[in-house]
């Protein structure tokens, strides 16, 4: 290349359901840099030759609070999803490819807010994939420690359970570590909220191509929200389990590494745009979790809660939009966004992904030039 060039990558956005129908595709406060495009930024790094910068422009980075700051309020924790559809093999390998790549973290990165404990998951009423024995291979064999438990070790009511070893992840300090590392690799940042996609291309020196990583993009039809509750506690639990209630409902409970307490979750309200938490869901979690969940006994069956979190994570009907768009000029939008309640499940696996889009198409090169 004869100039600098810059890569920009697109932090999380959000439009406002009153907006759908309008020009105007997102409010003033609603982007932000999620573990989607996080990850993905430092993946590219490793891609970048000497005339390459990369700028991630976002309007919330880690260390600011919004509800739809999805990623900061994540549990966070790894759960196998078993599945024969296109979208569930995809999730299933890029969520492979992230708990072997989180298994390397604990080791070389201790400060980074990720522990591996024992996972355990009771289903009253498990679905057909559950059953199916070769769809619970393909996603969950890979896991260190899987088995599946006996009937003696089933809690009543329960009819299939299994555990391994998986991840917890304290995801604010997650979120703000990887943000460490992307600036100490030589990476920009900057607090900026797009209007459109395309105004990206003026933000920096040289700009040929733009990662969208923007948690539901910017007039994609297909994308929606996901409300989500939970409650963060100080109580103290060695373990995550996750019950799947008769009812179709989830129960869970997540322990924060780094003494950031523990999750008990959870909800999931697709169109639900209510920013403000229900004190009856929060009883019912409470509840749920003081019949189910090992909790350690100083507290006497009483939680002491932190707060009340209520996120929107951002969906996709189909899943992810994981594509190149070839624009005017040579310019080139790839675009990586919808990854719902599984963000942190699958981000390396789609930040390696994306980059290996790139690398096809000749917008990265194949080995690091630094």
């Amino acid at each position: 290349m004869n100039d600098t060039e810059t890569i920009v990558v697109v932090g999380q956005v959000y439009i406002h359901e009153a907006t759908k129908d309008k020009n105007i595709l997102l409010l003033t406060s609603n982007s932000s840099a999620g573990v989607i495009g996080l990850s993905t930024a430092l993946s590219i790094q490793q891609h970048l030759t000497p005339s390459q910068s990369l700028l991630l422009i976002a309007r919330d980075f880690p260390s600011n609070e919004s509800v739809n700051y999805a990623s900061p309020w994540a549990g966070a924790h790894y759960r196998p999803v078993p599945g024969s559809s296109a979208q569930a093999l995809r999730e299933a390998s890029q969520a492979r490819r992230t708990y072997d790549h989180l298994k390397r973290v604990v080791i070389d990165e201790p400060g980074a807010g990720v522990k591996f404990v024992k996972g355990v998951e009771h289903l009253e009423a498990p679905p057909a994939e559950y059953l199916d024995e070769q769809s619970v291979r393909n996603v969950y064999t890979h896991l260190d420690d899987f088995r599946h438990q006996t009937k003696e070790e089933l809690p009543a009511g329960v009819k299939w359970g299994v555990e391994y070893k998986t991840y917890v992840i304290n995801s604010p300090v997650y979120c703000a570590h990887l943000l460490r590392k992307f600036i100490l690799k030589g990476g920009q940042k900057k607090s900026y909220t797009l209007t459109n996609v395309n105004e990206a291309f003026s933000l920096g020196r040289n700009v040929r191509m733009v990662v969208n990583c923007s948690g539901l993009g910017f007039d994609d039809r297909k994308s929606f929200i996901i409300r989500g509750q939970t409650c963060l506690v100080r109580n103290s639990v060695s373990a995550t389990i996750t019950r799947q209630n008769e009812d179709g409902s989830w129960s869970f409970c997540i322990p924060r590494p780094l003494d950031g307490g523990t999750i008990i979750g959870g909800t999931k309200q697709p169109h639900e745009w209510d920013p403000n938490p229900s004190p009856e869901i929060r009883a019912k979690l409470l509840s749920n979790a003081s019949k189910w969940f090992p909790f350690t006994p100083e507290n006497k069956g009483q939680f002491d809660v932190i707060r009340d979190i209520v996120g929107r994570r951002p969906a996709r009907e189909g899943g992810m939009r994981l594509e190149l768009e070839k624009l005017a000029g040579g310019k080139s939008l790839v675009h990586a966004y919808g990854a719902g309640g599984r963000g942190f499940e699958i981000s390396q696996g789609v930040a390696e992904d994306t980059v290996e889009l790139m690398l096809e198409n000749g917008l990265l090169r194949a080995k690091a030039a630094l």
